[in-house]
Protein backbone atom coordinates (compact mmCIF):
# COMPACT_ATOMS: atom_id res chain seq x y z
CA UNK A 1 0.00 0.00 0.00
CA UNK A 2 1.17 3.56 -0.48
CA UNK A 3 2.39 6.00 2.29
CA UNK A 4 1.20 9.20 2.88
CA UNK A 5 2.80 11.73 5.71
CA UNK A 6 1.74 15.20 6.36
CA UNK A 7 3.32 18.16 8.18
CA UNK A 8 1.20 20.86 9.36
CA UNK A 9 1.64 24.40 10.51
CA UNK A 10 -0.26 26.93 12.15
CA UNK A 11 -3.63 27.24 13.70
CA UNK A 12 -6.70 24.77 14.20
CA UNK A 13 -8.19 25.42 10.89
CA UNK A 14 -5.18 23.93 9.31
CA UNK A 15 -4.99 21.00 11.53
CA UNK A 16 -8.59 20.50 10.74
CA UNK A 17 -8.20 20.85 7.09
CA UNK A 18 -5.33 18.53 7.79
CA UNK A 19 -7.20 15.74 9.22
CA UNK A 20 -9.65 15.84 6.00
CA UNK A 21 -6.70 15.70 3.44
CA UNK A 22 -5.36 12.84 5.32
CA UNK A 23 -9.13 10.81 5.13
CA UNK A 24 -9.74 11.25 1.67
CA UNK A 25 -6.18 9.62 1.47
CA UNK A 26 -7.43 6.88 3.95
CA UNK A 27 -10.70 6.06 1.50
CA UNK A 28 -8.32 5.31 -1.28
CA UNK A 29 -6.33 2.73 0.54
CA UNK A 30 -3.13 5.06 1.58
CA UNK A 31 -1.32 4.38 4.97
CA UNK A 32 -0.84 7.17 7.17
CA UNK A 33 2.71 7.31 8.35
CA UNK A 34 4.66 9.99 10.54
CA UNK A 35 6.33 12.98 8.91
CA UNK A 36 9.47 11.47 9.54
CA UNK A 37 9.18 8.39 7.71
CA UNK A 38 9.77 7.28 4.32
CA UNK A 39 6.62 7.90 2.12
CA UNK A 40 5.14 8.09 -1.16
CA UNK A 41 3.43 11.69 -0.93
CA UNK A 42 4.39 14.28 1.63
CA UNK A 43 1.57 16.80 2.08
CA UNK A 44 3.04 19.84 3.22
CA UNK A 45 0.23 21.95 5.08
CA UNK A 46 1.53 25.83 5.27
CA UNK A 47 0.84 28.50 7.54
CA UNK A 48 2.37 32.46 6.67
CA UNK A 49 1.55 34.12 9.62
CA UNK A 50 5.32 35.08 10.24
CA UNK A 51 8.63 34.45 8.32
CA UNK A 52 9.83 31.42 10.25
CA UNK A 53 6.43 29.79 9.51
CA UNK A 54 7.59 30.28 5.85
CA UNK A 55 10.89 29.11 6.80
CA UNK A 56 9.81 25.87 8.59
CA UNK A 57 7.80 24.76 5.21
CA UNK A 58 10.95 25.11 3.25
CA UNK A 59 13.12 22.89 5.62
CA UNK A 60 10.55 20.03 5.54
CA UNK A 61 10.15 19.87 1.73
CA UNK A 62 14.17 19.64 1.83
CA UNK A 63 13.68 17.27 4.39
CA UNK A 64 11.20 15.28 2.90
CA UNK A 65 13.25 15.03 -0.46
CA UNK A 66 15.82 13.58 1.51
CA UNK A 67 14.01 10.67 2.92
CA UNK A 68 12.60 9.81 -0.53
CA UNK A 69 14.01 11.50 -3.39
CA UNK A 70 11.43 9.97 -5.78
CA UNK A 71 8.37 11.09 -3.72
CA UNK A 72 5.42 13.42 -4.94
CA UNK A 73 5.75 16.61 -2.68
CA UNK A 74 2.44 18.34 -2.09
CA UNK A 75 2.58 21.95 -0.81
CA UNK A 76 -0.37 23.23 -0.33
CA UNK A 77 -2.37 26.27 2.09
CA UNK A 78 -1.45 30.08 2.72
CA UNK A 79 2.07 29.78 1.93
CA UNK A 80 1.55 28.39 -1.42
CA UNK A 81 -1.49 30.99 -1.76
CA UNK A 82 0.36 33.91 -0.82
CA UNK A 83 3.82 33.24 -2.73
CA UNK A 84 2.93 30.59 -5.33
CA UNK A 85 5.97 31.70 -7.53
CA UNK A 86 8.50 31.71 -4.69
CA UNK A 87 7.09 28.13 -3.78
CA UNK A 88 7.60 26.85 -7.59
CA UNK A 89 10.99 28.11 -7.14
CA UNK A 90 11.83 25.46 -4.70
CA UNK A 91 13.45 22.10 -6.00
CA UNK A 92 11.31 18.86 -5.40
CA UNK A 93 7.82 20.31 -5.45
CA UNK A 94 5.71 18.73 -7.68
CA UNK A 95 1.82 19.94 -6.72
CA UNK A 96 0.65 22.69 -5.57
CA UNK A 97 -2.71 24.02 -4.32
CA UNK A 98 -3.57 27.41 -2.57
CA UNK A 99 -6.17 27.37 0.01
CA UNK A 100 -9.19 26.32 -1.70
CA UNK A 101 -9.85 23.07 -4.08
CA UNK A 102 -7.36 20.68 -1.20
CA UNK A 103 -10.23 17.98 -1.33
CA UNK A 104 -8.72 18.03 -5.10
CA UNK A 105 -5.19 16.90 -3.37
CA UNK A 106 -5.04 12.95 -3.88
CA UNK A 107 -6.32 13.35 -7.64
CA UNK A 108 -3.62 16.19 -8.31
CA UNK A 109 -0.65 14.20 -6.10
CA UNK A 110 -1.38 10.84 -8.59
CA UNK A 111 -1.81 12.98 -11.63
CA UNK A 112 1.62 14.63 -10.95
CA UNK A 113 2.93 10.93 -10.64
CA UNK A 114 1.57 9.54 -13.55
CA UNK A 115 2.20 12.35 -15.68
CA UNK A 116 5.52 13.68 -14.76
CA UNK A 117 4.56 17.01 -14.20
CA UNK A 118 4.52 20.06 -11.38
CA UNK A 119 0.67 21.21 -10.87
CA UNK A 120 0.26 24.56 -9.56
CA UNK A 121 -3.61 25.15 -9.34
CA UNK A 122 -3.17 28.22 -7.18
CA UNK A 123 -5.77 30.84 -8.11
CA UNK A 124 -6.73 34.30 -6.79
CA UNK A 125 -8.45 33.77 -3.30
CA UNK A 126 -10.18 37.59 -3.45
CA UNK A 127 -12.90 36.27 -6.28
CA UNK A 128 -13.67 33.24 -3.70
CA UNK A 129 -17.29 33.96 -3.06
CA UNK A 130 -18.68 30.52 -1.73
CA UNK A 131 -17.59 28.48 1.41
CA UNK A 132 -15.93 25.17 0.43
CA UNK A 133 -16.63 22.57 2.60
CA UNK A 134 -13.70 20.02 3.16
CA UNK A 135 -15.51 17.27 5.62
CA UNK A 136 -14.36 14.52 7.89
CA UNK A 137 -16.62 11.42 8.44
CA UNK A 138 -13.86 10.32 11.12
CA UNK A 139 -12.43 12.40 13.63
CA UNK A 140 -9.57 10.65 15.34
CA UNK A 141 -9.47 12.18 18.45
CA UNK A 142 -12.84 10.98 20.54
CA UNK A 143 -13.24 13.97 22.99
CA UNK A 144 -13.13 16.89 21.52
CA UNK A 145 -14.02 18.06 17.69
CA UNK A 146 -12.79 20.79 15.66
CA UNK A 147 -15.86 22.08 13.24
CA UNK A 148 -14.97 24.41 10.36
CA UNK A 149 -17.75 27.32 10.34
CA UNK A 150 -16.11 29.81 8.12
CA UNK A 151 -12.73 30.74 6.42
CA UNK A 152 -11.61 34.39 5.31
CA UNK A 153 -11.15 37.28 6.91
CA UNK A 154 -11.70 40.92 5.68
CA UNK A 155 -10.59 42.93 8.84
CA UNK A 156 -7.05 44.06 7.17
CA UNK A 157 -5.17 44.42 10.52
CA UNK A 158 -1.87 46.71 9.03
CA UNK A 159 0.65 43.80 10.32
CA UNK A 160 -1.56 40.29 8.89
CA UNK A 161 -1.09 38.50 5.91
CA UNK A 162 -4.29 35.90 6.20
CA UNK A 163 -7.21 38.32 4.29
CA UNK A 164 -4.29 38.09 1.49
CA UNK A 165 -4.34 34.07 2.32
CA UNK A 166 -7.58 33.11 3.01
CA UNK A 167 -9.63 35.59 0.75
CA UNK A 168 -12.91 37.15 1.86
CA UNK A 169 -15.32 36.10 4.63
CA UNK A 170 -17.42 33.18 3.42
CA UNK A 171 -19.38 31.18 6.20
CA UNK A 172 -20.49 27.42 6.21
CA UNK A 173 -24.66 26.78 5.48
CA UNK A 174 -26.43 26.56 8.97
CA UNK A 175 -27.46 22.66 7.58
CA UNK A 176 -24.14 21.02 7.48
CA UNK A 177 -22.60 22.46 10.73
CA UNK A 178 -25.64 20.91 12.40
CA UNK A 179 -25.39 17.84 10.23
CA UNK A 180 -21.59 17.62 11.28
CA UNK A 181 -22.68 18.13 14.58
CA UNK A 182 -24.77 15.75 15.32
CA UNK A 183 -22.26 13.25 13.60
CA UNK A 184 -19.80 13.80 15.81
CA UNK A 185 -22.69 13.13 19.06
CA UNK A 186 -23.15 9.79 17.63
CA UNK A 187 -19.67 9.36 17.60
CA UNK A 188 -19.53 10.06 21.32
CA UNK A 189 -18.05 13.69 21.17
CA UNK A 190 -19.33 15.27 24.41
CA UNK A 191 -17.50 18.63 23.13
CA UNK A 192 -16.73 20.66 19.86
CA UNK A 193 -15.62 23.51 19.58
CA UNK A 194 -16.51 26.09 16.61
CA UNK A 195 -13.23 27.61 14.42
CA UNK A 196 -12.87 29.44 11.66
CA UNK A 197 -10.38 32.19 10.34
CA UNK A 198 -13.10 34.94 11.64
CA UNK A 199 -15.42 33.50 13.68
CA UNK A 200 -16.75 36.61 14.92
CA UNK A 201 -17.79 37.66 11.15
CA UNK A 202 -19.91 34.43 10.46
CA UNK A 203 -22.92 35.28 8.44
CA UNK A 204 -22.00 38.82 7.74
CA UNK A 205 -21.75 37.70 4.30
CA UNK A 206 -24.95 36.70 3.53
CA UNK A 207 -26.77 38.28 6.60
CA UNK A 208 -29.34 35.64 7.17
CA UNK A 209 -28.08 33.66 10.16
CA UNK A 210 -25.90 34.83 12.75
CA UNK A 211 -23.28 33.61 15.12
CA UNK A 212 -25.58 33.19 17.86
CA UNK A 213 -28.26 30.98 15.84
CA UNK A 214 -25.51 28.34 15.09
CA UNK A 215 -24.74 28.29 18.78
CA UNK A 216 -27.82 27.77 19.35
CA UNK A 217 -29.05 25.33 16.77
CA UNK A 218 -25.58 23.09 18.30
CA UNK A 219 -26.65 23.24 21.46
CA UNK A 220 -30.09 21.27 20.51
CA UNK A 221 -27.97 18.22 19.19
CA UNK A 222 -28.28 15.68 22.21
CA UNK A 223 -25.35 14.24 23.24
CA UNK A 224 -22.89 17.31 22.66
CA UNK A 225 -22.80 19.03 26.04
CA UNK A 226 -20.23 21.95 25.83
CA UNK A 227 -19.96 24.11 23.14
CA UNK A 228 -16.65 25.80 22.80
CA UNK A 229 -15.64 29.52 20.56
CA UNK A 230 -11.99 29.72 19.19
CA UNK A 231 -10.78 32.71 18.68
CA UNK A 232 -13.49 35.93 18.84
CA UNK A 233 -12.97 39.56 17.97
CA UNK A 234 -13.91 41.41 21.03
CA UNK A 235 -16.35 43.65 19.41
CA UNK A 236 -18.66 40.36 19.07
CA UNK A 237 -19.78 40.76 22.42
CA UNK A 238 -22.50 42.20 24.05
CA UNK A 239 -24.97 41.85 26.48
CA UNK A 240 -27.59 40.31 24.24
CA UNK A 241 -24.92 38.05 23.03
CA UNK A 242 -23.99 37.01 26.85
CA UNK A 243 -27.95 36.60 27.42
CA UNK A 244 -28.54 34.67 24.30
CA UNK A 245 -25.55 32.02 25.53
CA UNK A 246 -26.41 31.99 28.58
CA UNK A 247 -30.36 30.73 28.07
CA UNK A 248 -28.30 27.56 25.59
CA UNK A 249 -26.54 26.44 29.11
CA UNK A 250 -23.71 24.61 26.83
CA UNK A 251 -21.43 27.48 25.68
CA UNK A 252 -18.48 27.17 27.54
CA UNK A 253 -17.22 30.24 29.95
CA UNK A 254 -13.95 30.63 27.99
CA UNK A 255 -13.27 33.75 25.82
CA UNK A 256 -10.16 33.73 23.19
CA UNK A 257 -10.25 37.69 22.98
CA UNK A 258 -7.65 38.99 20.68
CA UNK A 259 -6.09 42.22 22.23
CA UNK A 260 -2.72 42.52 20.50
CA UNK A 261 -1.88 45.60 22.38
CA UNK A 262 -2.91 47.19 25.22
CA UNK A 263 -1.95 50.75 24.10
CA UNK A 264 -4.36 52.71 21.72
CA UNK A 265 -2.06 54.49 19.79
CA UNK A 266 -0.76 51.00 18.61
CA UNK A 267 -3.68 49.72 18.36
CA UNK A 268 -4.58 52.27 15.73
CA UNK A 269 -1.06 51.90 13.75
CA UNK A 270 -2.62 48.06 13.60
CA UNK A 271 -5.83 49.19 12.34
CA UNK A 272 -7.82 46.88 15.15
CA UNK A 273 -11.59 48.17 15.51
CA UNK A 274 -11.67 48.67 18.89
CA UNK A 275 -9.99 51.24 21.82
CA UNK A 276 -8.50 49.79 25.26
CA UNK A 277 -11.19 51.26 26.56
CA UNK A 278 -13.92 49.06 24.39
CA UNK A 279 -12.15 45.95 25.19
CA UNK A 280 -12.24 46.50 29.03
CA UNK A 281 -15.68 46.80 28.50
CA UNK A 282 -16.42 43.74 26.80
CA UNK A 283 -14.63 41.99 29.24
CA UNK A 284 -16.86 43.46 31.97
CA UNK A 285 -20.04 42.26 30.34
CA UNK A 286 -18.35 38.64 29.75
CA UNK A 287 -17.55 38.42 34.06
CA UNK A 288 -21.10 40.10 34.38
CA UNK A 289 -22.49 36.90 33.26
CA UNK A 290 -19.97 34.41 33.64
CA UNK A 291 -17.57 35.24 36.61
CA UNK A 292 -15.52 32.99 36.27
CA UNK A 293 -14.76 32.90 32.75
CA UNK A 294 -11.14 32.40 31.69
CA UNK A 295 -10.27 35.01 29.30
CA UNK A 296 -6.86 34.62 27.44
CA UNK A 297 -5.68 36.49 24.59
CA UNK A 298 -2.60 37.08 21.91
CA UNK A 299 -0.61 40.28 22.53
CA UNK A 300 2.42 41.29 19.82
CA UNK A 301 5.30 42.91 21.11
CA UNK A 302 7.72 44.99 18.98
CA UNK A 303 4.73 46.47 16.78
CA UNK A 304 6.91 49.48 14.40
CA UNK A 305 7.13 52.37 16.48
CA UNK A 306 6.39 50.65 19.50
CA UNK A 307 8.09 52.98 22.38
CA UNK A 308 9.13 52.06 25.70
CA UNK A 309 5.68 53.42 26.99
CA UNK A 310 3.41 51.81 24.95
CA UNK A 311 4.96 49.05 25.96
CA UNK A 312 4.11 49.63 29.81
CA UNK A 313 0.52 50.51 28.87
CA UNK A 314 0.47 46.96 27.59
CA UNK A 315 1.43 45.63 31.15
CA UNK A 316 -0.99 47.44 33.00
CA UNK A 317 -3.83 46.75 30.68
CA UNK A 318 -2.65 43.20 30.87
CA UNK A 319 -2.62 43.37 34.69
CA UNK A 320 -6.02 45.38 35.20
CA UNK A 321 -7.46 42.57 32.65
CA UNK A 322 -5.90 39.72 34.41
CA UNK A 323 -6.18 37.31 31.76
CA UNK A 324 -5.67 33.64 32.03
CA UNK A 325 -3.18 32.40 29.91
CA UNK A 326 -1.50 35.35 26.88
CA UNK A 327 0.04 33.95 24.11
CA UNK A 328 3.27 36.33 22.76
CA UNK A 329 4.41 36.62 19.66
CA UNK A 330 7.08 39.08 18.51
CA UNK A 331 6.28 41.22 15.26
CA UNK A 332 7.01 39.87 12.21
CA UNK A 333 7.19 41.95 8.92
CA UNK A 334 4.81 40.10 6.35
CA UNK A 335 5.89 41.49 2.45
CA UNK A 336 2.79 43.05 1.02
CA UNK A 337 1.11 43.72 4.32
CA UNK A 338 1.35 47.87 5.32
CA UNK A 339 3.20 47.61 8.36
CA UNK A 340 6.01 46.14 6.72
CA UNK A 341 6.36 49.90 5.49
CA UNK A 342 6.57 51.37 8.82
CA UNK A 343 9.55 53.34 9.35
CA UNK A 344 10.86 52.94 13.35
CA UNK A 345 10.53 49.02 13.33
CA UNK A 346 11.77 47.82 16.61
CA UNK A 347 15.50 46.04 17.40
CA UNK A 348 15.47 42.25 17.44
CA UNK A 349 16.70 42.42 21.51
CA UNK A 350 14.00 45.00 22.65
CA UNK A 351 11.61 42.56 20.76
CA UNK A 352 12.96 39.45 22.91
CA UNK A 353 13.53 41.34 26.16
CA UNK A 354 9.78 42.84 25.84
CA UNK A 355 8.36 39.45 24.92
CA UNK A 356 10.26 37.99 28.12
CA UNK A 357 8.69 40.43 30.02
CA UNK A 358 5.18 39.71 28.99
CA UNK A 359 5.28 36.43 29.00
CA UNK A 360 7.15 35.82 32.56
CA UNK A 361 3.87 38.10 33.79
CA UNK A 362 1.31 36.00 32.00
CA UNK A 363 2.52 32.85 33.92
CA UNK A 364 2.33 34.53 37.38
CA UNK A 365 -1.83 35.99 35.81
CA UNK A 366 -2.36 32.05 35.11
CA UNK A 367 -0.81 31.32 38.62
CA UNK A 368 -3.00 33.42 40.13
CA UNK A 369 -6.31 32.78 38.11
CA UNK A 370 -5.92 29.15 38.59
CA UNK A 371 -5.67 29.47 42.21
CA UNK A 372 -8.80 30.69 42.82
CA UNK A 373 -10.31 27.33 42.24
CA UNK A 374 -8.36 25.67 44.95
CA UNK A 375 -10.64 23.80 47.18
CA UNK A 376 -13.42 23.91 44.36
CA UNK A 377 -15.42 20.85 42.62
CA UNK A 378 -15.02 21.65 38.99
CA UNK A 379 -16.41 19.92 35.76
CA UNK A 380 -13.69 18.30 33.83
CA UNK A 381 -13.71 16.73 30.39
CA UNK A 382 -10.95 13.75 30.64
CA UNK A 383 -8.97 13.65 27.36
CA UNK A 384 -5.93 11.47 27.57
CA UNK A 385 -3.35 9.72 29.68
CA UNK A 386 -0.63 12.25 31.26
CA UNK A 387 2.53 11.92 29.13
CA UNK A 388 5.09 9.95 31.47
CA UNK A 389 2.67 9.79 34.27
CA UNK A 390 1.22 6.74 34.96
CA UNK A 391 -2.01 6.74 36.22
CA UNK A 392 -2.92 9.87 35.83
CA UNK A 393 -5.04 11.49 33.54
CA UNK A 394 -6.52 15.30 31.99
CA UNK A 395 -8.52 17.12 30.67
CA UNK A 396 -10.01 20.53 30.75
CA UNK A 397 -12.80 22.53 32.61
CA UNK A 398 -15.34 24.82 30.87
CA UNK A 399 -12.99 27.98 31.25
CA UNK A 400 -10.03 26.12 30.28
CA UNK A 401 -7.77 25.30 32.86
CA UNK A 402 -5.73 22.17 32.43
CA UNK A 403 -6.71 19.41 35.27
CA UNK A 404 -4.45 15.83 36.34
CA UNK A 405 -5.72 14.05 38.52
CA UNK A 406 -5.74 9.60 39.67
CA UNK A 407 -9.42 8.66 37.81
CA UNK A 408 -9.91 5.33 35.99
CA UNK A 409 -8.45 5.60 32.42
CA UNK A 410 -12.24 4.65 31.79
CA UNK A 411 -12.90 8.45 32.58
CA UNK A 412 -11.28 9.73 29.11
CA UNK A 413 -14.15 10.79 27.37
CA UNK A 414 -16.43 11.54 30.23
CA UNK A 415 -17.30 14.76 31.81
CA UNK A 416 -16.42 14.47 35.95
CA UNK A 417 -16.89 16.28 38.68
CA UNK A 418 -13.20 16.91 39.85
CA UNK A 419 -12.65 18.36 44.02
CA UNK A 420 -8.99 20.28 43.35
CA UNK A 421 -6.59 19.85 46.04
CA UNK A 422 -3.45 21.56 45.03
CA UNK A 423 -2.06 23.51 41.44
CA UNK A 424 1.74 22.63 40.17
CA UNK A 425 2.64 24.71 37.07
CA UNK A 426 0.11 25.43 34.61
CA UNK A 427 -2.22 22.93 35.81
CA UNK A 428 -4.53 21.99 38.35
CA UNK A 429 -4.28 18.71 40.75
CA UNK A 430 -7.78 17.14 41.57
Amino acid sequence: MDKVAFYTLGCKVNQYETEAMEEIFEKNDYVIVNSDEIADIYVINTCTVTNLSDRKSRQFISRAKKLNKDAIIAVVGCYSQVSPDEVEKIEGVDVIIGTTERNRILELCEKAKAENQRINIVRNIKSQKEFEPINIDDIKSKTRAYIKIQDGCSQFCSYCIIPYARGPIRSRSLDEIVEETQKLASAGFKEVVLTGIHVASYGKDTDKTPLVKVLEEVGKVKGIDRIRLSSLEPTLIDENFMKSILKIGKVCDHFHLSLQSGSDTVLKRMNRKYTTSEYRNIVSIIRKYMPNAGITTDIIVGFPGETEDEFNETLDFVKEIGFSRIHVFKYSPRKGTPASKYENQVDGNIKNQRSECLIALGEELMLKFNSKFINSTLSVLFEEESKGEKGNIEGYTTNYIRVKSKKDINMIGKIVDVKINKIKNDFLLG
